[in-house]
């Protein structure tokens, strides 16, 4: 694996005093964060987010998705049980990054839902991969999460790395106006665990 630990700061928050965790990955000079609250290395399971990087919902507040909502309340729930993880991968839309993702927006401007947009580009649904984590659970000592969670393939994919999910915890929020039908396309057609309506 080409994951590797660089270094560890603090890092204060409106939500409370994290640690944030670099990591390199050489395959694909990429780099990775981890924040942490809390011990994460004993043996009672971690509450973890498991985030992919969307600089549009995540920093400039974008409606047209739920993740920028989903990461600070990964963050508050964690600073309310005072322990857990947050690994942010740089996977930008689905992992067909930035520029593509901009070019999948326009393309659901003009009628596409997400998957079809990144199908029209020549990219499949979604193109995460969960498989660069293993070293950085390892470097935690993390084996057993409580999963934040709506999306099985995350929960199939960490299980395959040989971390047991101990529980999924539903983390659905963020739903308005804008992002409504890309709710829907995530629920109907990547089986993500939502609520209608």
């Amino acid at each position: 694996m080409t994951i590797d630990y660089v270094e560890s700061c603090k890092l204060p928050t409106p939500f409370g005093l994290f640690c944030l965790h670099g990591f390199t990955d050489s395959a694909s000079d990429k780099e990775h964060v981890v924040l942490t609250l809390g011990d994460v290395s004993s043996d009672e399971p971690v509450l973890t987010r498991i985030h992919s990087e969307c600089l549009t919902g995540d920093c400039l507040f974008s409606l047209r998705c739920d993740c920028g909502a989903q990461l600070q309340a990964a963050m508050h729930k964690i600073s309310v049980v005072g322990r857990g993880a947050i690994f942010y991968l740089r996977q930008e839309g689905r992992g067909i990054g930035l520029i593509n993702k901009i070019r999948a927006y326009r393309l659901q401007d003009q009628g596409a839902d997400t998957v079809e947009a990144n199908e029209q580009l020549g990219f499949g649904a979604d193109m995460r991969d969960y498989s660069l984590l293993k070293p950085m659970f390892a470097h935690f000592k993390i084996t057993r999460v409580n999963l934040l969670t709506n999306n099985p393939r995350k929960i199939k994919a960490i299980t395959e790395l040989g971390i047991t999910v101990e529980t999924r915890l539903p983390h659905e929020t963020g739903r308005n106006p804008h992002n409504y039908e890309y709710l829907l396309t995530k629920k109907g057609k990547l089986g993500h665990l939502l609520e209608e309506g």
